[in-house]
């Protein structure tokens, strides 16, 4: 079964539609991206799924339920825009939120200790929420959003504010309960952290679907025309080659853009025996450069 269907949903906003047709599946137990610019459509496809707001057309089911109400209890979401209680301390707010969730008061406090130290917050539970440092809060909503033991998770942004190394943490929490059999709902606009995480990929431009596939079907569409050297000896003839298109310096490392239609493979015949071939890598485009091609053809 599929976590999440949407088939042919659309909203709009007066004259703009802020959702345009969108359909897709999300399969259980993966991590899912939803990717594209500001202003894309991604949370408004989140808030339509957890029902806060309601699409124009076309059909939502969560969990195998046209409902999402009856699913909740099984779903951790947590919005773009921050909820805790400043002014409550943080053990205590959290206790309250999973009192809501319908986390029993014999589960609670073994569930909250233990996330307080996958949090490496243990030591501020007794502090007031205003107390705590933007990515302390930004755990806290974490811990909040996962303490009802929920099947699929849905997080909007949820790296902003994170240092280096409370993003491992987060990240490396994602991967954890991903293995669990979670399926897990990831919107961002930040490209690497999806390149780190994300099994399939769905990218949104202006509300419509630009591509949804495994991301690693994604990058297998784009073959690199670029190959990184590092060469000991005189490099001068590389732009003289049949199969160069351009050479430019990077430091110690040459990056060579090949023409069209060229095998790299002769590029390396072309350097054995006039230079010594220290590095040798096809460069693989990044998601991100993927991202801007994608939404550029989009756009035009």
């Amino acid at each position: 079964m599929d976590a999440l269907v949407l088939e042919d949903v659309s909203k709009a906003f007066g004259a703009l539609y802020a959702v345009d047709g969108l359909s897709l599946r999300v399969p259980t137990g993966c991590i899912y991206g939803f990717l594209g610019p500001n202003g894309a459509g991604k949370t408004t496809v989140l808030r339509m799924i957890m029902n806060i707001l309601y699409p124009d057309a076309g059909t939502i089911r969560v969990l195998g339920d046209p409902l999402v109400e009856p699913a909740k209890e099984r779903i951790g979401y947590m919005p773009e825009e921050r909820g805790l209680y400043q002014r409550m301390k943080l053990r205590s707010v959290l206790s309250y939120l999973g009192r809501l969730k319908g986390v029993s008061k014999g589960e609670l406090g073994s569930r909250l200790s233990e996330w307080l130290a996958v949090m490496d917050l243990t030591q501020w539970a007794d502090k007031r929420v205003n107390a705590l440092s933007k990515g302390m809060q930004q755990k806290a909503q974490f811990i909040a959003t996962v303490i009802n033991d929920p099947e699929l998770l849905i997080l909007d942004e949820p790296f902003a504010g994170l240092d280096p190394v409370n993003l491992d943490i987060i990240k490396g929490t994602l991967l954890r309960m991903r293995e669990q059999g979670k399926t897990i709902i990831l919107s961002t606009h930040m490209m690497n952290h999806a390149e780190d995480l994300c099994d399939s990929i769905l990218l949104i431009n202006e509300g419509k679907k630009i591509v949804d596939a495994p991301q690693n079907d994604i990058r297998s569409q784009y073959e690199s025309n670029k190959v990184i050297l590092e060469l000991e000896g005189d490099a001068a003839f590389l732009g003289q080659l049949p199969m160069v298109e351009s050479v430019a310096e990077l430091g110690r490392e040459i990056e060579v853009s090949l023409k069209e239609g060229t095998d790299d493979q002769a590029l390396l015949k072309a350097l054995v025996g006039r230079v010594r071939v220290r590095t040798f890598v096809v460069k693989v485009p990044t998601l991100h450069e993927i991202f801007l091609d994608l939404v550029g053809q989009s756009n035009a």
